[in-house]
């Protein structure tokens, strides 16, 4: 080192409160009276998919014996294919608890389907009135939901365009394509999971959605009338891959 050099270390890299003011990573409603609410929780949905298994009972078995919080579905493209949804509040659940259950058996004996792995978190838009009924009980109670049988999990990324539009004609996109699911909830035909997945998925997605429903039919009924909206047919980049099941097992709600 050069004389007169100094060297100024940084003993602590965290931000100090004033580089934080600002940062806000709370999930936002309205409440009925009109003011912004704010809530710090939110659920993470991971699904793995498997081949392999000739027979989905076992599984199910071990999923209860561990008292696993999720769905084990039946692939329906896959006559030995499996797919495991887990539902935790907490990230680190899939890096230890679900980490060490899927490396024992019977699951560590199946072949894992990276391509179908979908990581992601509910998110509000910001009009919610009652956010942990959004972001947390709702979607568990869906998925969890007995006498939803059937269902199609996929990513989706947005394209460029969408961004570049102003909030008002995003809204009138969003109401359009949102509009088509909330008509087949009503009917008691479909109901959708949203899950935002930015930097979570290894193919850079953007969202993972979520179609349950009692039949199957409906389901696809509903994803082809989504092709036809201006946000999938103008500003979906990606679509897929697809898993399509039927409930094997689940834990209760």
């Amino acid at each position: 080192m050069a004389p007169g050099t100094s060297v100024t270390a940084r003993v602590d890299d965290r931000p100090d409160e004033q580089e934080l003011e600002g940062v806000d990573v709370t999930e936002h409603g309205v409440s009925a009276e009109g003011e912004t609410t704010s809530l710090d929780r939110r659920l993470y949905m991971q699904l793995h998919a498997f081949g392999g298994a000739r027979d989905a009972a076992p599984f199910g078995a071990a999923l209860e014996a561990a008292r696993i919080v999720g769905v084990l579905y039946k692939d329906v493209n896959d006559p030995t294919g499996v797919a495991l949804l887990t539902v935790s509040e907490t990230p680190e659940a899939f890096v230890s608890e679900l980490r060490s259950f899927l490396q024992s058996p019977p699951f560590a004996e199946l072949e894992p389907k990276p391509e179908l792995t979908m990581l992601g978190r509910t998110y509000a838009i910001g009009h919610e009135q009652d956010l942990e009924e959004t972001l947390v009980e709702r979607p568990r109670r869906r998925v969890l939901n007995p006498a939803l049988k059937w269902a199609i999990w996929y990513p989706l990324r947005r394209a460029g365009s969408f961004e570049q539009l102003s909030r008002t004609e995003q809204n009138a996109v969003l109401m359009e394509h949102g509009g088509i699911g909330m008509s087949f909830g009503r009917a008691g035909l479909g109901y959708d999971i949203r899950l935002a997945c930015h930097g979570l998925d290894k193919l850079d997605n953007d969202f993972v959605v979520g179609l349950l429903g009692p039949e199957l039919h409906p389901l696809s009924i509903i994803v082809q009338r989504m092709r036809k909206t201006k946000q999938t047919s103008l500003h979906i980049e990606r679509l897929g891959p697809f898993f399509v099941g039927k409930v094997a097992w689940q834990s209760s709600v």
